[in-house]
Formats: C-alpha cells, sequence, structure tokens
C-alpha cells in the first residue's frame, strides 16, 4: 500500500496574513504563484502512481483547488473534513494572532489551544481517526485502491505521519512544515511503513527521538 501526502500549494493566507481578517480561512484561494505550483506538481505525483488511486483531499478551497489542478486520475474522491487545517477561529484579529502564536511557541505547538480553535492534539486525535477509518474501509472493501493521495496542510501532514510512526510530541515539535506542493510518500513493505524522506528539523528533538 502507498500513501502519497501533498501539501497545498501557496494562497493568499501565506502571502497576506491580514487576509485572515476579512477571508474565513477555509474559503482563501490560492495565489498565481499557488496555481502554478499546483500544475507544476502534477507530473511528479502522476509518476509515483500505479494502478487506481484514491484521493482523500481537505475541504479547504486551497487543498480542493491545488487537487484539481494537479490533474491526476482517480477512481474516488473524497473530500475529509478531518484533514483540514488546524482551526485557528473565525475571521482573525492581527494582534490578537501574534500574541497567540507567541503563547504557542513557549507553550508547545501540540498542547496549545487556540482560544476559538483546536490545539494539535485534537488535529492529531481527528487524523487517528480518519487513518482507522481508512484502514477499515480497504480491509472491508476489496475494490478500494492500495494508493491512496492524501491533498491537505503541512501541520496535518505531520501529525499523520506522527500517527503513522508513533513520534514522539517531542520529535514532533521540531519538525518543520513541507514546502508548498511538497510531496511526502509512505510505503507499506508488508510489515511496516517507510517514509521516503523526512521532514526539516529546526531543532534537534529534546527527547533524542529521530525520524524512522
Amino acid at each position: 500500500m502507498r500513501i502519497i501526502l501533498l501539501r497545498h500549494a501557496e494562497s493568499l493566507g501565506n502571502i497576506d496574513e491580514l487576509a485572515y481578517t476579512r477571508t474565513p480561512d477555509h474559503a482563501l484561494p490560492l495565489t498565481v504563484r499557488g496555481e502554478t505550483q499546483a500544475r507544476a506538481a502534477g507530473p511528479s505525483v502522476r509518476a509515483l502512481l500505479d494502478g487506481p488511486v484514491a484521493a482523500y483531499v481537505s475541504p479547504y478551497v486551497r487543498a480542493q483547488r491545488t487537487f484539481a489542478l494537479l490533474d491526476v486520475p482517480t477512481e474516488r474522491v473524497v473530500p475529509e473534513p478531518r484533514l483540514r487545517e488546524q482551526d485557528w477561529g473565525n475571521l482573525q484579529d492581527p494582534v490578537e494572532q501574534e500574541v497567540e502564536k507567541r503563547r504557542r511557541h513557549e507553550f508547545g505547538h501540540f498542547f496549545y489551544r487556540l482560544p476559538h480553535g483546536e490545539s494539535g492534539a485534537d488535529v492529531d486525535d481527528r487524523v487517528a481517526s480518519f487513518l482507522n477509518e481508512l484502514e477499515l474501509r480497504i480491509a472491508k472493501d476489496p475494490a478500494h485502491p492500495d494508493t491512496v493521495l492524501v491533498v491537505s496542510h503541512g501541520l496535518t501532514m505531520r501529525l499523520l505521519c506522527r500517527r503513522m510512526f508513533s513520534w514522539s510530541i517531542d520529535l514532533f515539535e521540531s519538525l518543520s512544515n513541507p514546502l508548498h506542493c511538497a510531496v511526502r510518500v509512505l510505503d507499506h513493505n508488508g510489515t511496516h511503513w517507510r517514509l521516503n524522506e523526512p521532514f526539516a528539523q529546526w531543532r534537534d528533538s529534546p527527547d533524542g527521538t529521530k525520524q524512522l
């Protein structure tokens, strides 16, 4: 089995933080550069495919548009809310968000709960729910493709891998998000999962754990 993880292309919120004050996070569109990134990623993603593909895509506009521009042939496409970005609340006050980002950095990205949104632990829980259901679907449905494409968000991708490989929280918090349209491939050899490329680390993991 193979799971291909892809982060959405560059969105308006990535270049203009004030966009969050006037547009809901889930509705932020891709930038012109983001549209180009998504189209350019298509051939690389298609080269990883071997047979039928099931796509599970965050319902956020930037993820849905990224997926559409990849032009990947799929047998089934499922909009999956559990793969959405960490919830930072509704329309965001820029001053308040800067304070929250600082507090989150000091407290820890995994456990810090945003006042009107989620903690990293909340995202971890819903990612675990998604993985469990995906495993059941594949086990019960012989027609479900063995290759799964997930188009999601940076933090969500890292937490999905944290669950798959039982990484420590310290290790998770030491990892950086992948670049826009970056791909990570998880392959199962019948015994265990393997990650094709590690995530960049912005600092050493305090407990000394490493990525597999």
